[in-house]
Formats: C-alpha cells, structure tokens, sequence
C-alpha cells in the first residue's frame, strides 16, 4: 500500500487526477472504475478541466461506477447515473454505451448485481479503481460486516451512510436503504486501485484501514491486499496515522523517491 500524503484537499485531488490522467496516457482504451460522492466532484472537475486543455482523451476508455441506489431510475436527480451525466459524461460527450452503472430500478436487483459483475469481467476487468472512503470504513457500499469475499452485490446501507447522504436529497425524499455496489472481491481484482481522502472527518477511518487489523469491520482494509493500492491523502485526513512519518520519508510531499 502506497501512502501519498499532500498538504491540503487541492493538492489531493491535484495528484489523484493525474493519476488518472497518467493510466489513461499509458492505455487510452483503459476500463476505469468510478465513485461519486462529494470527494469525487473536484476530481471530475479537474479531469474535465485536464481533457477540455487536450492533456487527455477520455472517449476511448470504458467505465464501471461503484454502485447505485436500489429503487432509483437513471434520470432520477439523486441517482449515480445523473451524477456521473452532469459531472463528466455529459460534459466531454462520452459514447453512453461506453459508460456502466448498475440499474438501480431493475426488476430483479440481484440478477442485476450479477449481470454487472459479469460484464466487468466480460471487459477485461478493470484497470483503475477510484475509491472514496466512509467515516464507517465502507468502500463503494460495502458496509462493516461486509465479506472480504464478495461479488458485486445488494446491501443495506447503515443508518450513518444513509444520515451522509441525506444531505443529497430533498426534505420529503427518502434516501433509499439498499445500493447495488461492486463486491469487495470485485474491487480488489482491479490492477491498480486509488483511494482519495480529504477532511479530519476522514482520519479514524484512514487509520483504520491502513494500520488497523484486516477485518470486515473496516472493509476497506481489505486493500492491505491489494498488490497495487495507492492512498492519497491531505494533511488532515493522514493525521490519525501512526505510522506518518515513515510514510512521508518514502514519499515527501506525496513524491516518488527516484533510486540513487
């Protein structure tokens, strides 16, 4: 597990860009994994920012998003589908068959789960995960007590997810109990994942998950396995790390060290 530390949310987000940007140099047909959530909002921002300068091209990759609310059709305000369509699909004028999410308003939830879980594979898997992080630990919206194990499938979200995300909907609206997310199993068969985090809010569950113990109580600790796992960090996020300034002798001010 790679620990980029940087000294605030906007240089963050700068390096978690250009991450993305450099995989995307490297194979222009990549299949990226996406998240949403209000971490992700800059990154989309400063990758649209990155395409419209010509230091990218984004209409030959493919993506898969982590996870959709049970219960919500696509054109749906709070959906994932719009939230990913306003933020960077609509914007760059992607091919929308070239864009996954799961359907939240499937009949069948489960027989969707699998069906997605099918097509990632049937794409070659992915190459880069974006992952955001819970304050309980979860990743997509594999909630603690999550297997370590599993494929994308449906879960019920906590009452802490479900009191986050309220601030997403309207005062009448209730927010949904159940998503279909992408498997942790399914999440660690990336090649290469990438977890931004920024906000003190943030710091246990960073903690946790990279110096606790492997457990599903903290399912993003499962990325202690991940043979290619890259944290970036601000300052506030990495303050609970006991182990920080290691982290930041290998990597100062979230650089690569060149040999020599």
């Amino acid at each position: 597990m790679k620990i980029l530390i940087l000294p605030d949310p906007a240089a963050a987000t700068a390096t978690c860009v250009a991450l993305i940007v450099e995989s995307l140099i490297e194979n222009p047909k990549a299949v990226l994994g996406l998240a949403t959530g209000g971490t992700m909002e800059p990154v989309y921002a400063g990758l649209l920012k990155r395409a419209r300068a010509g230091d990218v091209l984004l209409d030959r990759m493919t993506s898969f998003n982590l996870d959709e609310y049970v219960g919500l059709p696509p054109e749906h305000p709070q959906s994932y589908h719009s939230f990913m369509r306003e933020r960077l699909f609509a914007p760059l004028g992607l091919d929308p068959a070239r864009t996954h999410l799961p359907r939240g308003d499937a009949e069948d939830p489960a027989a969707e789960a699998a069906r997605y879980d099918a097509a990632i594979t049937q794409a070659g898997g992915i190459d880069l995960q974006l992952l955001g992080i819970g304050g309980n630990g979860h990743i997509g919206f594999n909630e603690p007590s999550s297997s370590l194990a599993s494929p994308t499938r449906v879960k019920t979200l906590t009452c802490a997810t479900r009191e986050a995300n309220a601030r997403f909907f309207g005062p009448d609206e209730a927010v949904p109990r159940f998503a279909i997310t992408m498997g942790i199993a399914t999440i660690l068969r990336s090649r290469h994942a990438v977890l931004l985090a920024t906000g003190a809010a943030k710091a246990a569950a960073v903690a946790t998950m990279a110096e606790g113990p492997l457990s599903a109580r903290c399912p993003a600790s499962a990325l202690q396995l991940h043979p290619k796992a890259t944290i970036v960090l601000d300052a506030e996020a990495a303050a609970d790390l006991e182990l920080r300034q290691y982290y930041e002798t290998v990597h100062p001010q979230g650089q690569e060290v060149t040999l020599g």
